[in-house]
């Protein structure tokens, strides 16, 4: 059940984009944006853990993960370092796919070219 649970939470977060994408004339930066912003709004009063509970990974896979990490790291930062901390903590859970992906766009930076 948590897979059949997964695959349609992803499915959902999807088919709510292409909505969206198709019937206003927002870019997919747009969507992107509000997808995140959602996550953190919804981690914010603690409801995207309870979706991660009842979905399982696929609520971790979606870019709606990265906003819900963002401030959960803040939050857990928050805490115990004070105002310092809702800065730093946000970097904490996200540093590695940040990273990752500076460099790999980086590299292929490197090897292709623009067509114009």
């Amino acid at each position: 059940m948590l897979l059949l649970n997964s695959f349609l939470f992803c499915g959902f977060v999807c088919l709510i984009s292409q909505i969206i994408l198709d019937n206003t004339k927002l870019t997919p930066g747009h969507i992107t944006s509000i997808l995140v912003v959602t996550g953190a709004f919804l981690d914010t009063f603690s409801l995207y853990d309870r979706i991660i509970v009842y979905v399982g990974g696929g609520a971790l896979v979606p870019i709606t993960s990265f906003g819900h990490s963002l401030i959960h790291g803040a939050l857990a930062k928050a805490n115990s370092l004070g105002v310092m901390g809702i800065l730093t903590g946000m970097f904490d859970l996200t540093a590695g796919g940040i990273t990752s992906a500076i460099i790999i766009s980086f590299m292929l930076a490197l090897i292709f070219k623009p067509k114009n």
